[in-house]
């Protein structure tokens, strides 16, 4: 793998680091860093002519800076005449905003998708994208990786009667495929949005009396929605609930939401770098993917199949 260079910017240097070390290679060598007016300044310290190279970025918070970080990375390499390069995006930022649900509002997927390519970005590798569409938004090949294996390596140790719970219809596709797998039944949770971040539970589908209950969503951000999920389900008889998400966002007071909710276990990933106040609650369990973005990696590089990771 002579040809093979990975480069990080500043959101996920742990996680790069675990990459790294899965595919037994150096970090690449660059300076991620900005001027004292707070732009962003980037040289690679090494020759990518002819390389093959992956840059791995979270758009996480701060989300407007590690976004123009990946970009400029990108326009580095470019210019430094790399063969191809492949933006690794743990967790996509922007994603939620995938298309107009009210009048005169930006679908920001599309644009974020639309900078990484006229960047120069090759092609993409993502995990547990908000929808799935966003893959077409991008017109440069698209790998879509799922944090479905370790979740699932995870939650077998789980005992009871299980039943899995989307917290929206949206998620009822990712509820079914983990539901099939644990051979657990399967719920669905009614919810209204008033407003952005803001959400009420209305009534919970299917029968959680007695039963272990695991919530599952792609994100968790303020935790509004799955503390007030958790707080229906114990309410309508449930033995115990677990929630699990890919990206955990936990912004604002979302750590002390679910701290002091009726929560059992947070299972979450590090695509997000894990907060300080996260790693001192218990309740919050932090899985490691760069297993599976790191043998993703490897098989772009010889050009193998990535789907087969998930037959």
């Amino acid at each position: 793998m002579d040809k093979l260079r990975i480069f990080s910017g500043n959101s996920n240097i742990s996680l790069a680091g675990k990459i790294c070390k899965y595919l037994n290679t150096e970090p690449g060598k660059a300076m991620v860093g900005h001027f004292s007016d707070g732009e962003v300044h980037v040289e690679i310290h090494e020759s990518v002519r002819g390389m093959d190279t992956f840059v791995v970025q979270s758009t996480c918070p701060p989300v407007d800076h590690n976004l123009m970080e990946l970009l400029v990375m990108v326009d580095a390499l470019r210019r430094a005449s790399a063969a191809r390069i492949t933006v690794v995006i743990p967790y996509y930022g922007y994603a939620r905003q995938d298309r107009k649900v009210v009048p005169r509002t930006s679908i920001t997927a599309k644009l974020v998708a639309n900078l990484i390519t006229v960047a120069g970005a090759s092609r993409i590798l993502a995990m547990d994208l908000h929808a799935g569409q966003i893959q077409g938004f991008f017109d440069i090949p698209v790998d879509h990786l799922f944090a479905l294996p370790v979740h699932l390596e995870y939650l077998r140790n789980i005992k009871g009667d299980l039943v899995i719970v989307s917290p929206d219809a949206g998620g009822v596709e990712r509820a079914r495929a983990f539901g099939k797998r644990l051979n657990a039944s399967l719920a669905i949770i009614d919810k209204r949005r008033e407003e952005a971040n803001v959400s009420k539970v209305m009534n919970i589908i299917g029968n959680v009396k007695g039963k272990v209950v695991i919530i599952l969503d792609d994100m968790i951000d303020t935790g509004g929605t799955i503390v007030q999920a958790a707080e229906a389900i114990i309410k309508n008889g449930a033995k115990d609930v677990y929630a699990c998400c890919t990206h955990a966002v936990l912004s604002g007071k979302a750590i002390e939401k679910i701290k002091d909710s009726q929560i059992k276990d947070l299972i979450v990933t590090n695509t997000i770098p894990p907060a300080e106040d996260a790693e001192k609650v218990k309740k919050i369990k932090v899985l490691d993917v760069s297993p599976i973005l790191g043998e993703a990696i490897k098989r772009i590089y010889r050009d193998e199949s990535v789907s087969s990771l998930f037959v």
